[in-house]
């Protein structure tokens, strides 16, 4: 990113506090404020919005280091959270968006602009073109054909009759192509046998919106151009932007935003105009992900399901296409949320992404890392050595969490496994006091207690949270030790305490064998809907030599819980709901109350694969492979849950972000788990624990990487693994 980027304020979005880590306002979708995480002297209340929503994230860098911070205030013991509506977004599911952040480029109709919903180029927030209407000899072409061509670039393709003498064919194809980095160029084709002279328009306009006031509605007007060089300028107090054509329009009219041009086409010949977009005085867009930069190793999948080539290359392009760069520190590098909602920083998402990558390479991590370090709460106070977040969603029966916790206990989790993964020890121990404050956080917040709830007054202590917690404090450990640092047994006991306690605790009986409970109330009582976050209880994490960390779940327990995931009520044949089907409040479209998050169904295929339960794991791959099939293999967040049967189809969710960092990074993980690869750098060893049932045959993994070095490794349809790649010196593992 190389400019400071307008922030989008829309007015029903409410601001964070800088304590809590906000990258500029949030959407709430249907909820009201949440509590505010306590972490410090009290302030007066201030209604904290929800990351889990559709939500406008600016390009903001992360706050600056020695920044002031302001605690925020603990509410009243009796807060319930509101609810408030928000005008209704502008639907994303049937837009071709463009990424390469900070640029976008949202197209809606085929191939026109029309200056609709959220048609238009973007840079840092800020639309720049809303409006870029093509006619050709007075007539806009008939689209025939719009498709991606790549996380940057779009392709349309329209035709018309000119000729009076052409009979009924068509005699002009029109070619768009379309970059997120502000360039469209539009070549003409003649395809008949008589040369032709047309008159080609393009019709221009914007508004100069900040994203955040398009989502709520508040726009404003198209503003007045002004000729500017060879093509057009608009300008507001604030901000200006121009559009340039290359060649130079034979006429530019202002007032109607219109550039011509007599363009001679001889059969067969071609004419091409390339419009570009850009921010007064800025230069081209330099993306993080550029490949000759990018952190990101271009893995490639091969094998017997055609599907997983092109899912996997479209997700390490997605990935590379949501890079953004601490503009503070140009070499750290970490990942949007997703687009078009969520274009910055969302501490819990990078974390989680930056790790389900890892085996692109660790330079990912070590970015997002070293960005979230720097926004870490100092004390005194509770809130010392958290990573700030805003509240998420959390469904119908629970009230929203706080990223914030999961993104303290994420960071030790991404940085040991990072280590495993073959980061160098040198980056490891500089980012290890950082990891240090977080555990700290950790122990001094369950004090005396069992249970990490959630950070405000009768908080309930959630299924998901005790999992994160006690993955964080084994995984913390092992860190700990490597480094000689103190405090490695105090935190594994604690996670031996809470594994027995969860145990007895956390374990609802009934007559189809149990279930594990969503939360326990402040007084103790289980919460007991069945929902997809029990699928972190799966996800142990990677210790030395190979070995996940022990979980929350017994052998019996984990087993029945096996069967819950794959069973109707929580697989939809696509993918893993978020809410069960017998459950009260489940909606397919629910944001956490039914709709299939990819995340979720991601972590479910690894955990059960690891943990022996192939069949159920199978299921859910096989789904959401299919479901990516008809999303052009590029995954959003998230869509509805409704059920699949013969001939149908998943119905896409209109707020979802696509591309979606964490739905990309989840490609990622699940392949890899089908190999079951586990690297242990500082051993020098990688071990392997395929998939014995080899669910899409065989499978080829190429051009990932495992301690700093090419690796590459291949399934058999037998199940079988095989290392065809590996770095010198690398052992295989028992």
């Amino acid at each position: 990113m190389h400019q400071q980027p307008s922030q989008p304020s829309p007015p029903s979005a409410a601001h964070e506090d800088p304590s809590r880590g906000s990258r500029g306002p949030f959407l709430t979708h249907g909820t009201g404020p949440a509590a505010p995480e306590p972490t410090g002297h009290p302030l007066p209340p201030a209604p904290i919005p929800l990351a889990d929503s559709p939500s406008v994230l600016g390009n903001r860098p992360p706050p600056v280091p020695g920044r002031p911070r302001r605690p925020a205030a603990a509410p009243p013991a009796n807060a319930t959270p509101g609810r408030r509506s928000v005008p209704g977004l502008p639907p994303t599911h049937d837009a071709l968006i463009c990424v390469a952040l900070p640029g976008l480029a949202i197209s809606g109709e085929p191939g026109q602009l029309a200056g609709r919903g959220l048609d238009g180029f973007y840079r840092g927030g800020r639309r720049l073109l809303s409006r870029c209407r093509l006619r050709v000899a007075g007539r806009e072409p008939l689209p025939v054909q719009d498709r991606m061509t790549g996380a940057a670039s779009a392709r349309f393709v329209g035709t018309l009759r000119v000729s009076p003498v052409a009979g009924p064919d068509l005699d002009i194809v029109v070619e768009r192509t379309r970059h997120a980095d502000g360039t469209e160029r539009i070549t003409l084709r003649n395809a008949g046998l008589r040369p032709l002279r047309v008159p080609v328009e393009v019709a221009l306009g914007t508004d100069l919106a900040e994203l955040g006031a398009i989502a709520a509605g508040a726009a404003g007007p198209e503003l007045t151009a002004s000729v500017h060089d060879s093509g057009l300028r608009w300008a507001t107090a604030d901000a200006a932007a121009c559009v340039t054509a290359d060649p130079p329009p034979s006429d530019a009219l202002a007032s109607a935003g219109l550039l011509r041009w007599e363009v001679e086409l001889p059969p067969g010949g071609t004419r091409t105009v390339e419009l570009r977009v850009r921010p007064e005085g800025a230069g081209p867009l330099r993306a993080a992900g550029h490949a000759a930069t990018s952190p990101l190793a271009a893995a490639q999948a091969a094998g017997d399901d055609p599907r997983v080539a092109p899912l996997l290359h479209t997700a390490v392009s997605d990935l590379n296409a949501l890079l953004l760069r601490d503009p503070a520190h140009p070499s750290d590098t970490y990942l949007a949320a997703g687009a078009p909602w969520r274009c910055g920083m969302a501490s819990a998402e990078a974390l989680a992404a930056a790790r389900m990558a890892l085996p692109l390479g660790t330079r990912l991590a070590v970015g997002t890392l070293r960005t979230l370090a720097r926004t870490q709460l100092t004390g005194p106070g509770p809130g010392a050595g958290m990573i700030p977040g805003p509240r998420r969603d959390a469904g119908p029966h629970l009230p929203p969490s706080c990223t914030g916790t999961e993104a303290t206990l994420l960071f030790p989790v991404l940085l040991a496994e990072a280590r495993r993964w073959g980061l160098p020890e040198q980056e490891a121990r500089e980012l290890l006091p950082a990891a240090e404050h977080c555990l700290t956080w950790l122990r001094a917040t369950t004090g005396d207690g069992t249970y990490l709830p959630d950070p405000y007054p009768a908080g309930p202590a959630r299924c998901e949270t005790q999992a994160h917690a006690h993955r964080a404090a084994l995984l913390g450990a092992d860190l700990l030790e490597a480094f000689g640092r103190p405090g490695a047994p105090e935190l594994r006991q604690w996670a031996q305490n809470l594994r027995a306690a969860f145990r007895a605790d956390f374990w609802i009986e009934d007559r189809g064998g149990g279930r594990p409970a969503a939360a326990l109330a402040a007084d103790g009582r289980p919460v007991p809907h069945l929902a997809a976050t029990m699928v972190h209880l799966l996800d142990t994490g990677l210790l030395g030599a190979g070995r996940l960390a022990p979980g929350l779940l017994d052998k019996a327990c984990t087993e029945h819980l096996a069967r819950l995931l794959g069973a109707p009520a929580m697989d939809a044949g696509w993918g893993l709901r978020g809410l069960g089907t017998k459950e009260a409040g489940h909606n397919p479209f629910g944001h956490r109350a039914g709709a299939v998050r990819v995340q979720e169904t991601a972590l479910a295929v690894a955990g059960l694969a690891a943990a022996g339960y192939e069949r159920e794991a199978g299921g859910l791959l096989r789904g959401l492979l299919g479901a990516a099939e008809h999303f052009g293999h590029r995954l959003p967040e998230m869509f509805a849950g409704e059920q699949r049967s013969a001939g149908s189809a998943p119905l896409p969710h209109p707020a979802a972000c696509r591309p979606a960092a964490t739905a990309a990074a989840a490609v990622v993980l699940m392949l890899t788990a089908l190999a079951g690869l586990r690297p242990d750098a500082p051993a020098r060893t990688v071990t392997l624990r395929p998939v014995r049932s080899a669910p899409l045959g065989e499978l080829s993994l190429a051009g990932l990487r495992v301690a700093g070095a090419p690796f590459a490794v291949r399934i058999s349809r037998l199940g079988l693994a095989m290392v065809e790649e590996a770095a010198e010196g690398l052992q295989l593992g028992s």
